[in-house]
């Protein structure tokens, strides 16, 4: 058992006890209950925050930061894909390590990833402590061999994901409407629904893709064409969902879907920024927050994507009472964690031990404001001193195991693509 000795939770100091992988107590402190713990730590200057769930993540992107700049998305996805077709197991591996050092780093303990190579994206989150939804990515370009290849290697995954711990969860993707064929949108969306999977999708991230698919599916959007496809459910997971029209905000609250809002990629491709925050959460959608990957958001900070989706909701709306802190939080936490079906996201007895350890003892948190009105819009990721994530410490002030070895497995890799 671990006892985080007087930590500060919404401003309270208290005594959490952490036992297995679950916070077993939360005391006022000084009292510890008669509890007797293996591991005191004194957190006297420090705060618990629950960790970031980051629901939209390339992770081994990171290897690609900075490559392809100042170019919007459909150049961009091709000079991308270009560098993709050279990756193996092995880049992805180390790009998926280096991106849990940074993830870890900056308080994110849960991240759902689409990308290549799904087994080595998988060990390297697994060795890294934290918990990855993986998902077995279709892109089948509307052609029938791919199509019947990608239907025969998700099964193989599926059916091999079936030993793995609950360290770890096997997602569905399917890339977008403009990359997949109807037949194969249908199969991965059976398929997800058969087996109790996730659904991961990009959806209505630009106006092109809006247009596109207007044109090619009878007037419908990219959301009204996945409708009559039956595909949207609460286990779907939207990514973008920028454009959107009244209609596509109806559907997507009626059909309780998970919706990401990705605003530094969004922002920095120039793909949008008018998430209708407001709209999606009173037709009943769950928002939530992601990253996306670091070859576009150049970095995987949720902190900083905190801070920015709160400002550009409160300047495109001219309400400074839009997207207030509390629920932007949750957007970083809880809804993540509601919309993949883990008992996370929120610091109470019984839940996982998914934990963040913040440094308020500086320049930062001097001021009488509120906690999360310095941690959001004063302070950087830095302040985060530590992290648990499932009752077990994955870095201690600021230290994370084998940094030195994840740096030089990327460079060893990183030639592939150069």
């Amino acid at each position: 058992m671990i006892l985080l000795r007087n930590i500060q939770q919404d401003g309270v100091p208290v005594n959490l006890f952490i036992q297995g992988d679950r916070i077993h107590r939360i005391l006022p402190y000084p009292e510890e209950g008669g509890l007797v713990a293996d591991e005191v730590v004194d957190c006297t200057g420090k705060a618990v925050i629950p960790g970031f769930v980051n629901m939209h993540t390339h992770a081994a992107m990171v290897l690609l930061r900075g490559i392809t700049e100042d170019v919007p998305l459909d150049q961009w996805l091709d000079r991308i894909w270009a560098m993709e077709a050279k990756m193996d197991k092995e880049f992805v591996y180390w790009g998926t390590r280096l991106a849990c050092l940074e993830m870890i780093k900056s308080g994110t303990t849960t991240f759902n990833d689409q990308y290549w190579f799904a087994p080595y994206a998988r060990q390297a989150a697994v060795e890294m402590g934290i918990r990855p939804y993986i998902s077995f990515v279709i892109l089948d370009q509307f052609d029938k061999a791919t199509a019947e290849h990608q239907r025969r290697k998700c099964i193989e995954l599926y059916e091999k994901s079936l030993d793995w711990t609950e360290a770890s969860h096997l997602a569905m993707s399917v890339h977008a409407v403009y990359t997949v064929s109807e037949e194969m949108i249908r199969w991965a969306s059976e398929f997800a629904v058969e087996h109790g999977m996730k659904l991961h999708i990009h959806l209505s991230e630009t106006e092109k893709e809006n247009i596109d698919c207007m044109k090619a599916h009878n007037g419908l959007s990219p959301t009204e064409y996945l409708d009559s496809l039956g595909v949207l459910g609460p286990h779907v997971v939207a990514a973008h969902a920028i454009w959107l029209s009244r209609h596509d905000v109806a559907l997507l609250g009626q059909h309780r879907v998970n919706c990401v809002h990705n605003i530094n990629s969004n922002a920095k491709l120039a793909s949008g920024y008018r998430f209708l925050y407001d709209e999606l959460k009173a037709a009943g959608a769950n928002i939530c927050l992601g990253t996306d990957g670091a070859s576009s958001s150049n970095n995987l900070d949720m902190l900083e994507t905190m801070k920015t989706t709160a400002l550009f909701q409160k300047a495109w709306a001219q309400d400074p009472s839009a997207m207030p802190l509390h629920e932007l939080m949750d957007c970083a936490t809880v809804n993540g964690a509601r919309a993949l079906g883990l008992d996370t996201g929120e610091i109470r007895e019984g839940a996982i031990a998914d934990l963040s350890i913040v440094d308020i003892d500086n320049s930062y948190f001097l001021s009488p404001g509120s906690f999360l009105a310095n941690l959001v819009y004063t302070a950087h990721s830095d302040v985060i001193s530590s992290v648990i994530a499932a009752g077990r410490f994955v870095m201690r002030d600021r230290v994370v195991e084998g940094e030195e070895e994840i740096l030089a497995g990327a460079r060893k890799v990183l030639p592939q693509i150069l």
